[in-house]
């Protein structure tokens, strides 16, 4: 009874807080003269990444560094995969130019650093530096870079809307954004914690716990966001928050991760060599996939949405059959290799040169 209470208590709690936050940094946005895609991914990025930091930060401090770089490896799979699917299909999304020209790339870019950062199977003080100051960099840029755009853009909606907002005082909209970022963090610690109950009830074993409930439960709270935001229509912070939300991963939290393990009893971030072989590329090709999918109309449909939660699927069964050591791995391994995968890429890259209609606006 206890566990059902705390897991209903915990999806309500992500859905005020998501809906606070999204309120709040939308107004912030607009008083500061930034877009909701910007907003999405820095403020909310950000924000939503909080479980993350805490778990892989605290991670190190407890000599776990196999948890601290699992946790951001899945939490990014599943941040691509499962949060951009689910708001494709409340909605399809609208990509801006600058997510195709700049902001993807950036986030392969983090990536294929991290993975030149690891070969030598540790994250270490100075590779923890580096990202950091990478992180503060790229954050700084966009606000930047925002706020020149928008001195230069002459947008009367967005100067309406900025009217409507300014009717309260700024301070309400920090608080909704304080607000919604507590309601975030402790919905998915109390909705995590009871599905962990539920399944150790069952009898599910704690590494496939782990490699499932953990990793997507550290990321509920850009799920519950990005969501949020495409019911209320601001499609561009939905899809920023997925994108700003992995590149904080990959720049904050494993920088931070790695600056604060210098002081743990193994003295680094060791990476383990399953996550090299395996989990980091799927990262990677994850986050190159989403190229010809954007570009395709410059929208994520529907089927696609549909298309990155089948794939989260397959990645999972895949988690489970190998952890499990099961006797139709190698069968699972040969249908996805030989006709799933290649099947897809062919349909990505029809589907990228052939011209779409993009999605009216909601009204």
């Amino acid at each position: 009874m206890l566990t059902a209470l705390a897991f209903l208590a915990g999806l309500a709690l992500l859905v005020v807080g998501a809906d606070a936050l999204v309120r709040g940094a939308r107004s912030v946005a607009l008083r500061v003269g930034v877009s909701p895609l910007v907003a999405g991914l820095t403020v909310v990025a950000l924000g939503t990444s909080a479980p993350e930091l805490a778990v892989s930060v605290g991670a190190v401090v407890n000599d776990q560094g196999d948890l601290a770089v699992g946790n951001v490896v899945g939490s990014n799979i599943f941040n691509i995969l499962v949060l951009l699917g689910i708001s494709a299909l409340v909605t399809p999304l609208l990509v801006e130019m600058q997510v195709i020209r700049q902001e993807v790339p950036l986030m392969i870019g983090a990536s294929v650093l991290l993975i030149g950062l690891v070969l030598d199977g540790s994250i270490g003080l100075v590779d923890g530096i580096v990202l950091t100051v990478l992180l503060v960099a790229y954050t700084v840029g966009l606000i930047v870079q925002s706020s020149r755009e928008s001195r230069r853009r002459a947008a009367s909606d967005a100067a309406g809307d900025a009217e409507d907002t300014r009717s309260r005082p700024i301070m309400v909209d920090l608080a909704l954004i304080i607000a919604g970022l507590g309601g975030l963090v402790l919905g998915s610690r109390w909705l995590v914690q009871a599905a962990v109950d539920t399944a150790s009830a069952f009898g599910v074993s704690e590494l496939i716990i782990g490699l499932t409930i953990v990793s997507a439960g550290t990321s509920l709270p850009e799920v519950a966001t990005s969501v949020t935001a495409a019911v209320r229509g601001e499609r561009d912070m939905a899809v920023g928050n997925a994108i700003g939300s992995s590149t904080f991963n990959v720049l904050g939290v494993l920088g931070v991760s790695g600056i604060a393990s210098t002081w743990s009893a193994a003295g680094g971030l060791d990476v383990p060599d399953s996550v090299m072989a395996f989990d980091v590329w799927v990262m990677l090709a994850v986050m190159v996939a989403c190229l010809p999918v954007f570009i395709s109309g410059r929208t994520i449909g529907r089927w696609e949405g549909v298309l990155f939660l089948g794939y989260y699927a397959a990645y999972t069964g895949y988690l489970v059959l190998a952890a499990s050591d099961h006797d139709r791995l190698d069968d699972f391994s040969l249908v996805m290799g030989a006709f799933v995968i290649p099947l897809t890429v062919a349909a990505l890259v029809v589907s990228a040169f052939r011209p779409h209609r993009a999605p009216a606006p909601p009204g």
